[in-house]
């Protein structure tokens, strides 16, 4: 991007006010003076990420060959590698899958075309406020030709996409309200009615935006130097570093590296993995009834309703976001009071494996596959470790967090004892999970800095990993559910 160039006086003292406040490396200072007069954008982030230092991120494709392998790829598809994948990248196994489930939504063949299917996306993600995938979209969006009118607000564009507000808002929020009516509106529109099939697609590709806009916010993801909101021109204010320095994100602490805290949380993996043991040996030496477990399930739910997501104030979206969605008061904080209630969604009756899976993979052929590949790559994945400790199960842990996501969804597993979550998730962890899950727009440092403090950053974005699948999966049980009672 070219930009005008100031006169050479004002450039020479905007250049020294400048060099007064900071100090200047002596190579930075010769390039300075050798390109005066050109301005230089500046990263506004510290990396791929506000949460996890630059430095790990890009350690991961020099010392693994998969990663590297896989970013390379993903570059000669979309001619980019965005920061999602960059940290996404702490688990190759998962990141592969999740690209070419990504890429066969996007630009394989389908039922939608691909302007639709962008357009989708940014709906989706509008109804979280994520700048970050709405730009991303928008840009995709114009270069397959969509039309730009349709960017000034949902209702720029077709009838047949304003429709789709109403799945849109109640699967991101509050998917058990979802019903075979809602299904009906949008297969009998007259003329601008679904098929089922181009129905199928958009409901994956409004769950797969949900959940993309939950690890987004979850893992502090921030926009690449050259997207909306990733860059400023203005000098940073700080003197103890040299630009470079500061554009890099050298010299700033992570809590990982701080002593006292990790003194402050001394034992957390240990006493975690005691009651690990504990729980282990407990299944072992009785069971409880099918009454005592279901009474253990309402009360986790009611529980999970009453978890504070955030302590910061409600988020209004801007403008530019909330022009792609209707209704932007609506979300789930409304059923979080006392006296709501969410109806149990029992897994024996409907669920993916016996009955979702093969609902998409009929309609949108191999999308099924590629998402149940997807699902279990997330909930399997173990490096059997916990911290620093190795040869570790950690099974129980992994089903404690897909279960308690999908129990405030109101969705139940009968083989499960939900009296386990509390014992392994703990306060500021549920609080994490909940806001994550439902406002990811509300993720804040310190909530990603409070959980699991002993935990390596890999084993966080593992955690971002299983709740993002956890969420989609649960979106879409209460979506195909609601298909197959409209066709049946």
């Amino acid at each position: 991007m070219r930009h005008a160039v100031a006169p050479a006086e004002n450039v020479e003292n905007n250049y020294f006010a400048v060099t007064d406040q900071l100090k200047i490396c002596t190579h930075c200072e010769r390039l300075s003076k050798k390109d005066l007069g050109v301005r230089i954008p500046r990263p506004l982030g510290n990396g791929p990420s506000r949460f996890i230092p630059e430095k790990e991120i890009l350690q991961i494709s020099k010392v693994d060959a998969r990663t590297q392998s896989i970013f390379e790829d993903a570059f000669a598809a979309l001619g980019r590698l965005d920061n999602i994948s960059l940290v996404m990248g702490f688990h190759p196994q998962y990141l592969g899958s999740f690209l070419r489930t990504q890429h066969y939504l996007l630009q394989m063949d389908g039922p939608l075309s691909l302007h639709y299917r962008h357009y989708i996306g940014i709906m989706a993600a509008a109804r979280h406020q994520c700048s970050y995938l709405v730009n991303l979209h928008v840009n995709d969006f114009l270069q397959v030709g969509g039309d730009p009118k349709w960017l000034n607000g949902l209702d720029e564009a077709p009838q047949k996409l304003q429709q789709l507000g109403e799945l849109n808002k109640i699967l991101a929020h509050r998917p058990w309200l979802l019903t075979k009516e809602h299904i009906e509106c949008l297969l009998k529109a007259e003329e601008h009615s679904w098929s089922l099939a181009e129905l199928i697609h958009a409901v994956v590709l409004l769950t797969h935006y949900h959940s993309l806009a939950s690890f987004t916010f979850g893992c502090g993801i921030t926009p690449e130097i050259h997207c909306d909101g990733g860059h400023t021109f203005r000098p940073p204010s700080l003197s103890q570093y040299c630009v470079c320095d500061i554009a890099n994100g050298n010299g700033h602490a992570n809590h990982h590296d701080d002593p006292l805290g990790n003194q402050e949380m001394c034992g957390e993996v240990e006493v975690l993995m005691e009651r690990m043991k504990q729980l282990q040996e407990c299944r072992d030496d009785e069971e409880a009834s099918q009454e005592e477990m279901a009474t253990r399930f309402e009360r986790e739910k009611t529980e999970s309703m009453l978890v504070a997501t955030a302590e910061d104030e409600e988020c209004v979206p801007s403008r530019d976001i909330s022009r792609h969605f209707e209704d932007p008061s609506y979300g789930y904080k409304d059923f979080s009071r006392r006296g709501e209630h969410v109806p149990t969604f029992r897994v024996q009756d409907y669920s993916w494996e016996d009955h979702g899976f093969s609902l998409v993979n009929r309609l949108y052929p191999d999308v099924g596959q590629m998402l149940d590949e997807k699902f279990q790559m997330a909930y399997n994945l173990t490096y059997n470790t916990m911290a620093t400790h190795k040869d570790v199960d950690t099974s129980m842990l992994r089903r404690a967090i897909w279960n308690y996501i999908h129990c405030m969804f109101g969705i139940r597993y009968d083989d499960y004892d939900y009296g386990e979550i509390n014992q392994l998730l703990d306060r500021s962890f549920k609080i994490y999970i909940k806001t994550m899950v439902c406002s990811p727009e509300k993720t804040t440092k310190r909530m990603y800095e409070s959980f699991w403090r002993q935990f390596q950053h890999s084993e966080k974005v593992h955690v971002n990993l299983l709740l993002m699948e956890a969420r989609m999966q649960a979106e879409l049980l209460y979506a195909l559910r609601a298909i197959t009672r409209y066709m049946t």
